[in-house]
């Protein structure tokens, strides 16, 4: 056998040349390490803040449910800036409980907790006299507080913060608790400054008696009022036609004098564009005094969404710009220092017939409120800085003797007179602020630990917000809320005397009973849909 001829060089095929991987940098940046909680299961976890896009994002990862994100804030720049806005916590007289499994789970308030409460809330039923598709508290039968038990709570409140400045009654619906005036009284015997009654304003509209016990008790009115369109209120609170009783009702407050926040869900799909038109509305009518906008938050009872494209402050902010002409610009509000800065902002505005000049244009609000750069600036006048604080606070209440002075003293350039009737003064004075509170997606250790809003419960419980309404503790509260009254009820039918066990919480992991199918949280559900729910499961799946 004759071998083949060896292949000449040419005719050798050349090997394919390696082509070198190349690295891809990430599309975000990484801006920090929190810790977060699973949306599904509440599991605490590791999360990252991205930025991208000039926007804020939050990820996370549940070793059982995966990977989450969510949209955290609208604007990078402003987020990452807001650090020097970061004011030292002010310490409580008193901390309730011990730091035992960490935070959130101690709760509180514990030790650890970084901020006094500025603003306490009491709710003091779960009932509603109406049924929001949009409801962070899933209000709905269940529980009253009793007046002995608000009682109980002022007095730890005053135990805890000596002086507290605010205090507001929710629910449910406060206004429909048999007892709602008597616990006003009983916080005003306190000496608790500004008390504040947070309703839907439908009795208000319908009812003259409660109408002439608010005028005799006088607390403020924390005022659900989400727009004009009778689909916002279809969509938000599952009534179109209500928002004739909204303005009967704020215009017989106006009537008795009592002043007035306008308390705005914004939803980007439903109620954006209204913003402008809220502003306009609120400025020109007598009883309001100041607007608190929320974008809608997914706690509790709420629609299908999209976290990704979750509304937030700068949303709300250019909005209101765009849709107001520039009476409010972004530039005109400024975070406020006693939470964690990227919480809330505000800004006040000089309100003088059709002219309307914020605050912010006359004084130089950030270098007042500024805690990094300027805390050793010896030439800041200590007291414009302190009546700054008082208004970028989560205790001023605007239409107020107190938030005129501060505004006053603040404001030397806008040339108000020494002898000021401070009455007439606090009715030009208006406060638009924004508070975005945490859900599931955005839920933020770091920023729980500064939460300045805590729910107050008996037995001397204080949880932060954002914790009370995303960890779990709204659910075994009303839980056992629940079963406290209905043990009350039996030993007065009895006749016994009735001692009520002490509230407790336990977020040991519960494992899933296997070979079963979870039982749908009807109560995060409207009624129509839990009626749907109910007949799904009793009827079997459909094929």
């Amino acid at each position: 056998m004759i071998p083949s001829p060896p292949l000449s060089p040419a005719a050798v095929p050349p090997l394919p040349v390696p082509v070198p991987r190349q690295k891809q940098d990430a599309d975000y940046v990484f801006f920090e390490l929190t810790r977060s909680i699973c949306p599904e299961c509440r599991r605490v976890i590791d999360a990252h803040i991205l930025l991208r896009d000039n926007k804020v994002y939050m990820r996370k990862r549940c070793p059982e449910h995966g990977t989450f994100e969510g949209l955290v804030y609208g604007d990078a720049q402003a987020y990452t800036s807001a650090s020097r806005f970061n004011k030292p916590g002010t310490i409580p007289l008193e901390f309730t409980t011990p730091i035992k499994d960490g935070c959130p789970h101690d709760c509180g308030l514990c030790p650890d907790h970084q901020q006094h409460a500025c603003l306490g809330i009491i709710e003091v039923n779960s009932a509603c006299n109406m049924d929001c598709p949009l409801c962070f508290a899933n209000a709905g039968a269940g529980f009253n507080l009793t007046l002995a038990e608000v009682e109980g709570i002022l007095d730890h409140l005053v135990a805890t913060e000596g002086n507290p400045e605010v205090v507001q009654f929710s629910g449910g619906e406060p206004s429909i608790h048999p007892q709602i005036i008597p616990m006003i009284r009983a916080a005003k015997a306190r000496g608790i400054r500004y008390v504040m009654l947070n309703t839907n304003g439908k009795r208000i509209a319908e009812d003259d008696a409660f109408l002439a016990e608010l005028n005799e008790v006088r607390p403020s009115i924390y005022f659900q009022f989400d727009g004009f369109e009778s689909a916002t209120y279809e969509r938000l609170r599952g009534e179109a036609d209500i928002l004739p009783k909204k303005l009967r009702a704020l215009d017989r407050l106006a009537e008795i004098g009592l002043g007035v926040v306008l308390v705005p869900a914004i939803d980007r799909e439903v109620n954006l564009h209204e913003v402008g038109a809220i502003v306009q509305f609120a400025i020109k009518h007598p009883a309001v005094h100041g607007i608190n906008f929320q974008p809608a938050f997914m706690s509790g009872r709420h629609g299908t969404h999209d976290p990704m494209t979750r509304l937030t402050i700068p949303d709300i902010v250019q909005a209101m710009a765009a849709q107001t002409e520039g009476m409010f610009t972004p530039q005109d509000f400024v975070p406020v220092p006693c939470c964690f800065p990227t919480c809330n902002s505000v800004t006040y505005a000089l309100v003088d017939g059709d002219n309307v000049l914020p605050l912010p244009r006359l004084v130089n609000v950030e270098d007042y409120l500024d805690y990094i750069t300027n805390r050793v600036v010896p030439d800041l006048a200590g007291d414009i800085k302190t009546a700054l604080e008082g208004l970028w606070s989560s205790s001023a209440v605007p239409g107020t003797d107190k938030a005129a002075q501060q505004f006053a003293l603040s404001c030397e350039a806008c040339g108000i007179p020494e002898a000021l009737d401070m009455g007439a003064f606090a009715k030009q004075v208006f406060m638009i602020m924004l508070q975005d509170f945490m859900d599931p997606w955005t839920f933020n250790q770091k920023n729980l630990m500064k939460c300045c809003k805590e729910i107050l419960l008996p037995d001397g419980k204080q949880i932060p917000f954002c914790a009370y309404n995303n960890v779990g503790y709204r659910e075994q509260a009303r839980t056992q809320l629940e079963a406290r009254e209905r043990k009350r009820n039996q030993a007065r039918r009895a006749g016994t005397a009735f001692i009520p066990e002490p509230l407790t919480f336990d977020f040991t992991p519960k494992r899933p009973t296997s070979g079963h199918s979870p039982t749908p949280l009807l109560h995060v559900l409207p009624k129509k849909a839990r009626a749907t729910v109910k007949k799904a499961v009793v009827d079997g799946p459909r094929h």
